[in-house]
């Protein structure tokens, strides 16, 4: 069975820096992208960052360029979101899945809750 298994999300004050993690079992992210993805209350649910197979490439939305970055950890089969410089505008809760494209990802992460206080 395949999983993936967010985490990291918590409470942190403005400017204030986090790290998700997301633990993958089942698949190998040698063989599929990775992306994050947040949604917010009354918002529709929006990309943030992609990473492909074996981490040879990375994008990161506009938005949030400059403050996070994606990352993998081959031995670990883990996939991390780096966020800094973080601002209430970024509270959301937010889900890894596999590939980058949220309509046609076979594979989600149960999401985690990021609260930034100002």
């Amino acid at each position: 069975e395949v999983q993936l298994q967010a985490s990291g999300g918590g409470l942190v004050q403005a400017g204030g820096s986090l790290r998700l993690s997301c633990a993958a079992s089942g698949i190998t992210f040698d063989d599929y992208a990775v992306g994050w993805f947040r949604q917010a209350p009354g918002k529709v649910r929006e990309g943030l960052a992609c990473i492909t197979p074996g981490g040879t490439n990375t994008v990161i939305a506009d938005p949030v360029k400059g403050r996070f970055t994606i990352s993998t950890d081959n031995v670990k089969n883990t996939a991390y979101l780096q966020m800094n410089s973080l601002e209430p505008e970024d509270t959301a809760v937010y889900y890894c899945g596999a590939d980058c494209d949220q309509y046609s990802n076979k594979y989600w992460g149960q999401g985690t809750l990021v609260t930034v206080s100002s």
